[in-house]
């Protein structure tokens, strides 16, 4: 399976849209953490002013070290801010900010896909580190259903992957109504820096579901050759 050109193909497919996502997110970030938010706050400022602002008293913000390493921790319930996120005053802090934020308040008022995620969280784990090892043993050994136990457990992670769009969508959507409500970015600049720093993270999360999507039909197209 290593050597078949098809394989390689969509490997490479799917690794230049990863790097090209990456890349993206990041010179995004890059060029609108110069422009000044209008409200001249952080963004761990706008991050705690929405959760009081939303009643939300049981998640702490905290400053973690990297570079947009940005994520809010459900089980500590810890909104940890990069520090060009935490300490920054652009428009691109105020987006990942208030992005983070929308994380914790899709937890705290139930958001059934993010439900879904943590309870896929577990098994998408054991999928990706041990779902394709069993179908390239099922494959190597013409065992088709060893193939099939292997892609079921894969799909654990493919199914994690797909159900954490809706979740990015949501957080990001949040993000860009509660900023200009609640006052803290104004105008054209604001909301175009927001806007273009979240879509084009979001499209990281586009571009590892395309992957994982495309790994999945390889293999259960070459477990219904192996059928043949």
């Amino acid at each position: 399976m290593h050597f078949d050109p098809m394989y390689m193909i969509m490997i490479g497919i799917t690794g230049a849209l990863s790097m090209w996502a990456g890349f993206k997110v990041k010179s995004t970030f890059r060029k609108y953490s110069t422009v000044p938010a209008t409200s001249g706050m952080t963004g761990a400022e706008i991050a705690r002013g929405i959760l009081e602002q939303e009643g939300i008293t049981n998640v702490v913000v905290e400053r973690t070290p990297g570079f947009l390493s940005d994520h809010y921790d459900p089980r500590n319930r810890k909104l940890r801010l990069s520090p060009d996120v935490y300490d920054g005053k652009s428009v691109a802090a105020a987006g990942v900010a208030a992005h983070e934020v929308g994380h914790a308040l899709q937890h705290a008022k139930e958001y059934f896909p993010m439900k879904i995620r943590s309870f896929l969280a577990p098994a998408a784990g054991f999928g990706s580190k041990i779902g394709m090892w069993i179908i390239v043993a099922g494959l190597a050994m013409q065992q088709t259903g060893l193939t099939l136990a292997g892609i079921i457990v894969f799909s654990a992670m493919v199914a994690f992957v797909l159900v954490t769009l809706p979740v990015e969508f949501d957080a990001s959507n949040r993000a860009k109504k509660l900023l200009p409500a609640l006052g803290m970015t104004a105008g054209v600049a604001d909301a175009t820096g927001v806007n273009k720093v979240l879509n084009a993270a979001a499209m990281t999360y586009v571009a590892s579901a395309a992957g994982a999507v495309m790994q999945l039909g390889y293999f259960v197209m070459k477990m219904m050759s192996q059928r043949r």
